[in-house]
Order: C-alpha cells, then structure tokens, then sequence
C-alpha cells in the first residue's frame, strides 16, 4: 500500500509541475477541469439519490461546461455571454460558497449528523463547491501565475502534514470525533501555525500567494488571513469525512490507487481557493 502511494504521489506531483511550468495555460487548465469532473462525480455519488448514472451524468456535464468556460475565457475574442457568466462566478458564486463553507460546512461537521442523507437538493451545493474551486483556481492563475497557485496549495499541504505529525506527537483532545475520530485540537493548532508561517515567510518571494496579500494588507492580516485559510482547509477536510461517514464509505472512490479519490485529495482545498481568490480581489 505505502509503495502505490508513494508512486502514486510522484505521477502526480510530476503531472502538476509540469503543467504549472508550462509555456502556455492549456495543460494546467486541462488538469483542473479533469480534477473538477472527477471530484463532481465522487461527490455526487456520495449524496445523491438518483442512480448511478446521476453522478456520471453530472460529471460530464461539470466537463462539457468547463471546457466551453475555458475556450472562452482564454480565447482571443471570447463572446460576451462569457465574460458575463465570469462576472456572475466570481462575484457572486464565489461569495456563496465562501460563505456557505464557513457557516454551512463548520455547522454540519461540529453538528455531526452522521446518519445517511441522500436528497435531490444535496446535489447544489455539490455543483456549486465544485465550479467555484475550478473559477477561482483558473481566475488566480491567469491573472498572477503559476506560482501563486503553487505557493496556496503549499499552504494548504504544510497545513495537513503540521497537522498529522502534531496530531501524532501532541493530540489529546478530539476536533470532531463523531466525524474523524483521529483529529485533534492539537493537531489543528500546528497546522495553523505552519501555514501561518508558510505564508509569512513566502511575502519574500515575488508573486507568491503571501507577497500578493502584503501587497494589500497589513502584516497582521496577511497573519489573520493564514490562519482563516488554514481553518477553513480542516473544514474542508472534516466536511468530506462527513459526507463519507454518512455514505459509509471510506474513500470516495478508487481513481487515484493509494489515495482513494480525487475529492480525496482536494477536499481541503475546496474551500481554500475561493477564499483565497476573494482576499486577492478584496484587496486590490
């Protein structure tokens, strides 16, 4: 098992670099939209009540949407519909969904309702997760680069490993154990202070994700905003253990051998990215 993750993690980091070093945006924009249809698809068959082709259907849809999105947004000309479907995910979906992850998901995971809910409407805020994480992630990337997303996932997996390794080492008191029995309060405070840290030390670098927020703001918020960030990423986290804990299942599903799903691995920065995006915005 530790040899397919460990391989596993490779493709994948390698994948991810190299399309983040691309000379040109296709390949990175390619990969989220593949990274967004698959995390559709497993979220979806976690809380969905149709059949299996509800899931399936909903996926390809995310991918047919996102591709026209793309072609779009990143032609020459792009039509003005889409530049108005933009401006209505940014401005307005985004927010949504930002706010829904910090009052809606917090609510759920420390309510702990584990029991199975499989309702048509749980499909929404599903789709709107899904396509708010891809718009922000896209938006960040084309008007500031590659490393500012390199630089905001590096927060969010200095976040998760502080986490693990404090959780191990210090963890006494449970976060949410009705949900993930293994989480700690402990282990929540070091992954705090590493992203915290990360992104304080990052505003040394240009067009990294710290420096374009001690561009905008003082020094202690940029603090404040780590901190929000690297909270809402173990909301993220707790959120999809829910959704599993309800489904009864313990990955949400097989795509990645050794991982477990896509939702997997990104459900810490489901929340991450649009909150991110919002900050950079606020700022300017």
């Amino acid at each position: 098992m530790l040899k397919q993750r460990v391989i596993t993690a490779v493709i994948l980091l390698i994948v991810i670099i190299s399309a983040l070093l691309a000379p040109r945006p296709e390949p990175l924009v390619a990969i989220l939209i593949v990274v967004a249809a698959c995390a559709a698809w497993e979220w979806l068959r976690l809380v969905s009540s149709g059949s299996g082709s509800v899931p399936l259907a909903g996926a390809a849809a995310m991918f047919l949407i996102l591709c026209l999105l793309a072609f779009q947004w990143f032609s020459g000309s792009p039509a003005a519909w889409a530049m108005d479907l933009r401006a209505v995910l940014s401005d307005i979906l985004i927010p949504l969904v930002v706010f829904g992850w910090i009052v809606g998901a917090t609510f759920s995971v420390f309510r702990a309702d584990t029991a199975l809910r499989r309702q048509a409407w749980r499909i929404v805020p599903a789709y709107a997760a899904v396509l708010a994480i891809w718009t922000a992630l896209v938006l960040l990337f084309q008007a500031h680069g590659w490393w500012l997303l390199l630089s905001l996932m590096m927060l969010v997996w200095l976040a998760d490993i502080a986490a693990y390794f404090t959780g191990k080492a210090f963890g006494r008191h449970k976060l949410a154990p009705a949900v993930s029995p293994g989480k700690t309060w402990e282990g929540a405070a070091g992954g705090v202070l590493a992203a915290t840290a990360w992104t304080l030390l990052s505003i040394r670098w240009e067009g990294s994700f710290g420096a374009l927020l001690a561009e905008r703001f003082p020094l202690a918020v940029v603090a404040l905003a780590a901190v929000l960030l690297a909270a809402l990423s173990i909301v993220g986290d707790l959120f999809e253990s829910l959704l599993k804990r309800r489904a009864g299942v313990k990955d949400s599903s097989g795509l990645l051998p050794g991982h477990g799903g896509v939702f997997d691995r990104i459900d810490a920065l489901l929340p991450v990215a649009p909150a991110a995006y919002l900050l950079i915005e606020m700022g300017r």
